[in-house]
């Protein structure tokens, strides 16, 4: 958990004594990303090409679990890490670096860590990805540790959750979507994760990976033991975009997909009408439109609330899907009215896209508290996009640090 802003937990006046310990549970396969930037255009057959810069970092479900914990929610995650330097890197960095739990994580033996590298360029970025399935966990009871039990604490590819953000899908180079290989959300063909056990930890919330046919039986368990489930989709490599063909959704109390998924699941060609169609399956639809921000429909009640964009320069998409979600996610749990919780979602993701590396780029209440206090400084700021955000006064401390705050590394670790 980011440390930069102590104090800050947005469910403090929430929690009582016999709440779960745990905020979010989440699951899915943690890669290496090895993160380049600045590179003036793709990568020509042929030539060699220098990056201005680079980072690495743990990606996949990581990219999730960093930003839910950076947001000071209590974030269990239940993954596969390679028995090499790379999963060692990245279950520190996780554990110790970011306070996330990983007593039900497992290292496995032999079984090397699944990599992505992935190259930003012209507002996009092109990743390349190598994997193996890892073995599935042996039905041992662990006590929390990386030596490859079963159950609890250590590194197995589980199933994927994270998000897709903004539109579609391509072959290699992804803004949002699915690409083949993997995305920064665990969703991918290349490295496919064996089911997870029935019984997660109990949780105010849980984030589920939904795909055509796949039914994860933990999700039931969760819903059953009182978690919100947020139900992220990706890319329906079927063509069939079928609601039906999605079991899991019936157990998810909100389901967030992009622009282009909405309209295909709904057979509409507007994503406001989408979200309004989706918001009679599940009881809170929320669609990201990309660079025209995001559209939300309580099914419940009725509500709707739509939030634009914050133009910003985007150094690295990567992440920003699993951002936006960590922060929809944090404004639900606090009970915050649907127009701020979007806000609040767009923000932190807007952050994330201006520093290299899915998980390390993820805002923290230091990075929310300096934009806050830099953009009301600003000259010819529109007073209605101000007030837009006049929540985070009751959140944020009086001071903050000075803006920007950079995070990425271009290492594995310094030693000692």
């Amino acid at each position: 958990m980011s440390t930069d802003t102590p104090g800050i937990d947005p469910l403090e006046a929430l929690r009582a004594p016999r709440d779960p310990a745990c905020d979010v549970f989440l699951t899915g396969p943690v890669f290496l990303d090895i993160i380049f930037t600045g590179l003036d255009s793709a990568p020509v057959r042929g030539t060699e090409s220098w990056a201005r810069g680079m980072g690495s970092s743990p990606g996949g479900v990581a990219n999730m679990a960093t930003a839910l914990a950076r947001l000071g929610l209590h974030t269990s995650l239940a993954a596969a890490f390679g028995d090499d330097h790379y999963g060692e890197y990245c279950w520190d960095a996780l554990e110790q670096g970011e306070g996330i739990d990983l007593s039900m994580s497992h290292t496995v033996p032999g079984w090397h860590s699944p990599v992505t590298v992935s190259m930003a360029y012209e507002g996009e970025r092109t990743m390349v990805s190598h994997g193996h399935e890892a073995p599935a966990p042996a039905p041992v009871a662990g006590t929390g540790s990386r030596a490859g039990v079963a159950g609890t604490g250590s590194r197995a590819g589980v199933t994927g959750t994270g998000s897709s953000t903004d539109t579609g899908t391509s072959t290699g180079t992804t803004e949002t979507g699915t690409s083949t290989g993997t995305t920064e959300t665990g969703t991918s063909t290349g490295v496919t994760a064996p089911v997870f056990p029935q019984c997660p930890p109990r949780a105010r919330a849980a984030i589920a990976s939904l795909a055509p046919g796949r039914s994860e039986p933990w999700v039931a368990t969760a819903a059953r033991d009182g978690a919100l489930v947020f139900g992220d989709v990706g890319w329906d490599e079927t063509g069939r975009w079928d609601l039906d063909a999605l079991p899991d959704l019936a157990h998810c109390e909100a389901f967030l997909p992009n622009a282009e998924e909405a309209m295909r699941y709904t057979r509409t060609d507007c994503p406001r009408a989408a979200a309004h169609a989706l918001a009679e399956r599940v009881p809170l639809a929320v669609v990201t439109l990309g660079a025209e921000g995001a559209y939300a429909v309580d099914g419940r009640t009725g509500t709707a609330a739509a939030v634009p964009a914050i133009e910003v320069e985007a150094l690295d998409p990567t992440g920003a899907g699993d951002v936006f979600v960590a922060g929809f996610v944090t404004g639900t749990l606090a009970d915050w009215p649907l127009a701020d919780r979007l806000a609040f979602a767009g923000l932190t993701a807007a952050l994330s896209v201006q520093e290299f590396g899915g998980s390390l780029s993820a805002p923290g209440w230091a990075e929310i508290a300096a934009w806050w206090q830099l953009i009301r400084t600003c000259e010819r700021q529109d007073p209605a996009a101000l007030e837009r955000y006049a929540f985070l006064d009751d959140l944020l401390p009086a001071t903050a640090r000075a803006w920007p705050l950079r995070r990425a590394v271009p290492t594995i670790g310094f030693r000692q």
